[in-house]
């Protein structure tokens, strides 16, 4: 374990995490995180194998090479070098639709390259005008507010996009990352080093995730909703609501600085 208490710490920072947050992902308490880093302790082959498959890193290396030293690989944004992307055709050799639901969206992330794992999901043909025949499409179901009007548990229909410097910004999309999982946001490239995701619904801040953690990227290009029991315009207003109060609650916090000044 020569080098397992740096290369711990080394991942940790580059991660932005705190020792508590680390601890908290991994299941173990934060003195323990302390005293790895400071070499005071050395860790179980279970929290070894966990830190490992948390940070993606090989065990042989975490334990044995200075990964501060190692040179990170540049992502292929353009999609010259092979993606692998399975796809599923019908008898009739006609590209099927895929479908990830909540449920499965955990799975996704280790499964997305796996042709078994992707023939286990549901797939389905939309012979509509709107879809490109020479496109591949995937659909998605989102959980949580964060892009009202849509609603949680609508599904997103995805375009895949193997260039991503071809995406516009602010294009809704979702995106596929070893951190954050499937998301559906608004994404701007940041000079090809990061996207900043953007959600439509004002009470969640912008963030940024780092391009070697994004594995897939698919422009969104439609919905399906089956929630008819509410109007229309219901979730808009929901969306102005909550705006409404957190322009309210941040002019109060400026009076408030204001009082204390």
């Amino acid at each position: 374990m020569n080098f397992f208490a740096s290369n711990i710490k080394f991942l940790r920072k580059q991660k932005g995490l705190t020792q508590s947050e680390l601890a908290d992902k991994i299941g173990i308490n934060r003195p323990k995180i302390g005293s790895y880093e400071e070499g005071r302790a050395e860790p179980k082959l279970g929290v070894i194998q966990q830190i490992s498959h948390f940070y993606k890193v090989n065990i042989d290396d975490l334990l044995e090479k200075d990964l501060s030293k190692e040179q990170p690989k540049e992502k292929d944004l353009t999609g010259a070098t092979l993606r692998v992307l399975p796809i599923i055709v019908d008898r009739q050799n006609t590209e099927q639709i895929s479908l990830v639901p909540i449920k499965a969206a955990a799975g996704y992330l280790d499964g997305h390259s796996d042709l078994e794992y992707i023939e286990q999901l549901p797939t389905f043909n939309l012979p509509l005008s709107e879809l490109n025949r020479n496109a591949t499409y995937r659909m998605f179901q989102i959980n949580g507010d964060s892009m009202l009007p849509i609603p949680s548990g609508a599904y997103i229909i995805g375009e895949y996009v193997l260039d991503w410097t071809l995406v516009k910004d602010y294009q809704p999309s979702i995106l596929v990352s070893t951190d954050e999982g499937v998301v559906f946001k608004r994404i701007v490239n940041k000079n090809n080093h990061a996207f900043e995701l953007h959600s439509d619904n004002q009470l969640y801040e912008p963030y940024t995730i780092n391009i070697n953690e994004v594995m897939e990227v698919w422009k969104a290009i439609g919905y399906l909703n089956f929630d008819l029991s509410k109007n229309q315009s219901e979730g808009k207003d929901q969306l102005s609501q909550m705006n409404n109060m957190l322009l309210q609650l941040q002019k109060e916090v400026k009076q408030l600085k204001g009082n204390l000044n």
